[in-house]
Formats: structure tokens, C-alpha cells, sequence
């Protein structure tokens, strides 16, 4: 695997295991991999970690309500996937696909008569290396200029379009299903790649906040009636979320930014929960990147609108949350190291071969677990 470019080489017996890259890895059998949701939302299954007790059991997802601390506040993403991946042609003919990794929100137009354009990041990809001042038309009302390039396939490019950038995607867009499953996006996908509760006005994640696919409007209703309360944060999915960690010594990974929204109401529920002694659960690791990181930027439980770098691996003292549901993560991803942080590496690799052991299915539209 190709290294980023700020690692450092270093004999791996010198740095400490819980930062070693190798040992955030396990044995998956590819056929595990989930290719495509559960045949009904809420019927997965449920891997439960008690890391008081040290024991794990196996339910049903549509049972969390059972496993779950009385009176506890269950925070959830609330971000909608955009159909971020366009197909279109260089001027030539050749063939080009580009996905959009700004936020949609965050897309900020400049008017030129009909026209509008923006400076917005993304990926490109075509039979040729991608240059600065690489051009794609997608159809005769949007096109794309290449200004800058990166690594790993990265670029800064203006975006140009005709009427509202938002129904461009929408009609033409596909979903940026993640590269481990191995198909085009479907119809389907347009309703299972998203939660119940994803919100139209937070349009612009280019994945989905998967442990929270699981969840249905019945279930919703369930654990309220239970007494359990529920909030909602925002987070912008990025791709990063996919890229694998690139350097031995962990602590050197630069980490990936994405964009966060804490709200005054938001951080209200939890502030209050905590005083009253309930516990905060929150709904994927990107919820907890979502308070964690707010609470690194203002050094406290508060309102917080804006970028997050935080990059959460063993070491790290949690200060807001106490309890996670999550989907099962990718060897050697930054994701797998926040879970590590959470319950300790040994445990959750543990965890994992035993559920792997016992069937399992894993990542995006795989099973879940829950942390307690």
C-alpha cells in the first residue's frame, strides 16, 4: 500500500503496539463482506462488548431496546447521502468520473449571468493522468475544471452549472457506494444507503453513517415509549472515512477533516443528561467524532459549527461519550483505532473474531455491535 507522503520510516519494534499499523488487522473471510443491506431494515444482527463485565453476547437488532441503560440519550447522525459520483466525457470524448467531496451546503456559488461556479474538492478518475486544466462536461449544463491536484487521486476543481447544482446530482447523480462492495449502485440503495432519519436540509454526506441504517421508524418509536431519548448531530461524511491509515507508527496519519454540526438544542440534551447521571450513547463512530470533536474545539459540552480533524486512537480520554453502537470497521482504518480507544484493542479484535466466527457480516451493510 502506497504511504503518505509525511511518513517516516522506522523499525516497527520501536513503536508501541497500540500505535503499530499491523496491529490493527484480522483475519476476514471475503464472503463476509456485506454486498448488500440485511432483506429487511432493523433485522441484522447485534454483537454486544461489555467492558465492565468483559463478556460478549449476540442478539437481534431489533432487540437493542432490551440491552440498552434505562433513561439513556441516543445521539444520532443526521446527515443525507448525496448521489455524489457523475459519469460525463473530456472534450475529446474520453470517459471521466468525478465525485464531489465538498459538502453540498458548503458549496459556495459565484453568478456569472445563467451560469454559477464554485471551487469545490473531489476525485477524478479517467484512462489518463488527471492535470491541472483537465476538463468534463456531464451533460450541457455542468462541467468541470481541474485547478489543483493531490495525492491519492485528489483535486480542487471549479465546478460550472446551469440551474440548481443540487437537482444536477439528484437526476444524474449515483451513490459513492464504498469500494469494498462490489457492484453499481441500484435503486434500492437510494432508500437502504440512507438512515430513516437522514435530513433533506443536511444533504451532502458522500457516505452513509452506516451503523445507523439499521434503525426503523417502529424502532424509533419503541425506545422512546421505553423512555430512551433521542438528539441528532450532523456530520458530513467525507470519503477519507474509506482511506486506510498509511503510516507504521499510527500517529503520524494525517487526518482526514470533515465538517460538524453541534446544535444549541443538541448540546442542551446532553449537558442535561449528564447532569442527571444518563448515559450518552451515540449511534456510529461518526456521531462520536461529532461530540468528541466539538468538545476538543470548545473545551466543553457547547454549540460547535465547523471543521473536525480530530483523529481518536488508544490513548485518547473520551469526555463525553459512554456508550456506542457501530458497524464492524476495516482492517487498519482510522475507524477500528477510535473503537480501540474506546473498548481497547484487545478487546474489540477479540470481539471481532468471534463474531466473525459465528457468521458475522461486516462494514457498511453489515451487522452491528454495541459497546457498553
Amino acid at each position: 500500500m502506497e504511504r503518505d507522503s509525511n511518513c517516516t520510516q522506522k523499525d516497527l519494534q520501536t513503536i508501541p503496539e497500540d500505535f503499530r499499523l499491523s496491529a490493527y488487522t484480522y483475519e476476514l473471510p471475503e464472503d463476509q463482506i456485506a454486498q448488500y443491506p440485511a432483506d429487511k431494515r432493523g433485522s441484522s444482527r447485534l454483537f454486544i462488548i461489555n467492558r465492565e463485565s468483559g463478556e460478549n453476547h449476540t442478539a437481534m437488532f431489533a432487540d437493542l431496546g432490551k440491552y440498552l441503560p434505562k433513561n439513556a440519550l441516543l445521539v444520532v447522525n443526521n446527515s443525507k447521502v448525496l448521489p455524489a459520483r457523475l459519469f460525463g466525457n473530456r472534450p475529446s470524448g474520453g470517459k471521466v468520473e468525478f465525485l464531489m467531496l465538498t459538502p453540498l451546503p458548503l458549496v459556495t456559488p459565484v453568478e456569472h449571468g445563467e451560469w454559477k461556479s464554485a471551487t469545490v474538492e473531489g476525485l477524478m478518475r479517467m484512462s489518463k493522468r488527471v492535470k491541472i486544466g483537465t476538463k468534463a462536461e456531464f451533460g450541457n449544463d455542468l462541467w468541470i475544471e481541474v485547478t489543483q491536484t493531490a495525492e491519492f487521486g485528489r483535486c480542487e476543481a471549479t465546478i460550472n452549472w446551469r440551474g440548481e447544482l443540487k437537482e444536477h446530482f439528484l437526476q444524474q447523480g449515483h451513490l459513492p457506494l464504498p469500494p469494498y462492495i462490489k457492484r453499481e449502485d441500484t435503486t434500492a440503495d437510494k432508500d437502504r444507503y440512507q438512515t430513516v432519519y437522514a435530513d433533506d436540509s443536511q444533504l451532502g454526506s458522500v457516505a452513509a453513517p452506516t451503523a445507523g441504517l439499521h434503525f426503523t421508524e417502529e424502532m424509533r418509536d419503541k425506545l422512546s415509549q421505553s423512555g430512551i431519548e433521542w438528539a441528532e448531530v450532523t456530520l458530513y461524511v467525507g470519503y477519507g472515512t474509506f482511506s486506510p491509515v498509511r503510516c507504521d507508527d499510527i500517529r503520524e496519519h494525517s487526518m482526514h477533516k470533515e465538517f460538524i454540526e453541534l446544535s444549541e438544542e443538541t448540546a442542551q440534551k446532553i449537558a442535561k443528561a449528564k447532569a442527571e447521571g444518563r448515559p450518552i450513547i451515540t449511534v456510529g463512530t461518526t456521531s462520536s467524532r461529532v461530540l468528541e470533536g466539538a468538545f476538543n474545539e470548545v473545551g466543553s459540552i457547547a454549540p460547535f459549527k465547523g471543521w473536525t480533524n480530530i483523529f481518536i486512537y488508544p490513548g485518547y480520554k473520551f469526555n463525553v461519550i459512554d456508550h456506542m453502537i457501530t458497524n464492524f470497521h476495516l482492517p487498519e482504518s482510522s475507524l477500528l483505532m477510535m473503537i480501540s480507544a474506546f473498548a481497547s484493542k484487545q478487546r474489540v479484535l477479540e470481539g471481532y473474531a468471534e463474531a466473525i466466527s459465528q457468521g458475522f457480516r461486516v462494514f457498511s451493510y453489515g451487522d452491528s455491535m454495541l459497546i457498553l
